[in-house]
């Protein structure tokens, strides 16, 4: 028997679903990609889900339910805007124990809600069933844009810019934090947690954003992305993603890595390298994205957008350049599903 670990997340999804060709011609897009893309006339359909399960994605130990419906609308909002589109409806599925009453799900579509309202986005249907496992959440994420609008991960060139909205490494080092003081204060009901002058890592964590007003400042700039994806599952692994169904090679340098003050203060208290927590951390949410050199000058206002490496050549492979110069092969150790 062949163990689901042995394929990992991406080549589990690829093992099970390659003998599924696109028969309908309105399927312009199926799996592979941020969502998929559904032809519908003059503006195409994105379609995107994801499923977060208890214990796996979260823990209600320390995750407040409220915030954990706003995250789990807005990461499946992040996938639209990673496809330059936009997220317009979405469907919420649960799963739920015996142990949750009428009001601990209330509070959950109170952060659904108030990321619909926030995003300009409607909940449009749902399915809820019993669980023996704690609480499922399923959310489905409909969403538009022209179709020569719409941005793959597979259109990166040689000689591209790599760019990444924001800063890196602060969702993991917040997840980090929230299970040091969980730990701490195992059985303790006397003391509370010490949080402060780390507030800005646990809204990384619980409370992420979508980049909507990346893709808006992109348009006004005049910026088309040849490729794009979200940070969800880390860096060095989304950046393979572009190279590898791009078809080519990149270097990504350690001293262009935007890595906020926050991050770097804990994650030194914590013995952790904040190199390998902006690389590999993940749930950032943040934009990663290729464009022509020729937008360099397009860029350079841009304050959110930093420019953290290029393009090359597949056979020159995807490589990691340190701040002594050292190059390095390009890992993927970010968050895996199996």
């Amino acid at each position: 028997m062949t163990q689901i670990s042995d394929y990992g997340e991406f080549g589990l999804i690829k093992h099970l679903t390659e003998n599924f060709p696109l028969t309908n011609t309105s399927s312009l897009k199926g799996i592979g990609d941020d969502a998929a893309v559904i032809d519908n006339g003059e503006r195409k359909t994105l379609v995107t889900t994801d499923i977060l399960l208890e214990g796996i994605h979260f823990n209600l130990e320390y995750v407040p339910l409220r915030h954990l419906g706003y995250k789990a609308a807005v990461v499946n909002f992040s996938d639209i805007y990673a496809m330059n589109g936009k997220p317009e409806q979405i469907v919420v599925s649960l799963g739920v124990s015996a142990r949750f009453s009428v009001e601990m799900l209330e509070e959950l579509y109170d952060g659904i809600r108030l990321a619909c309202q926030t995003y300009g986005v409607d909940l449009v249907g749902g399915d809820t069933s019993s669980s023996l496992t704690g609480l499922t959440i399923s959310v489905t994420c409909i969403g538009s844009a022209k179709q020569e609008e719409i941005v793959y991960r597979n259109g990166a060139k040689d000689g591209d810019l790599l760019c990444v909205s924001g800063n890196l490494g602060a969702a993991y080092l917040g997840l980090q934090l929230l299970e040091r003081e969980r730990i701490a204060l195992k059985g303790n009901t006397q003391s509370q947690p010490d949080f402060a002058g780390f507030e800005y890592l646990l809204q990384r964590q619980l409370k992420p954003e979508a980049r909507k007003d990346i893709i808006d400042e992109l348009k006004a700039a005049a910026i088309m992305p040849t490729a794009m994806m979200d940070v969800s599952d880390g860096l060095s692994s989304e950046v393979m993603h572009i190279c590898t169904q791009s078809g080519v090679g990149c270097r990504l340098y350690e001293d262009k890595l935007p890595i906020d003050y926050q991050a770097a203060v804990l994650a030194e208290q914590m013995n952790l390298n904040i190199v390998t927590c902006a690389l590999n951390g993940g749930e950032d949410y943040e934009l990663l994205f290729t464009c022509p050199i020729a937008d360099y000058d397009k860029l350079l206002p841009l304050d959110k957008i930093f420019i953290i490496g290029h393009i090359t050549d597949k056979a020159d492979g995807m490589n990691f350049v340190t701040r002594e110069g050292q190059l390095m092969e390009l890992q993927a150790q970010g968050w895996k599903a199996f």
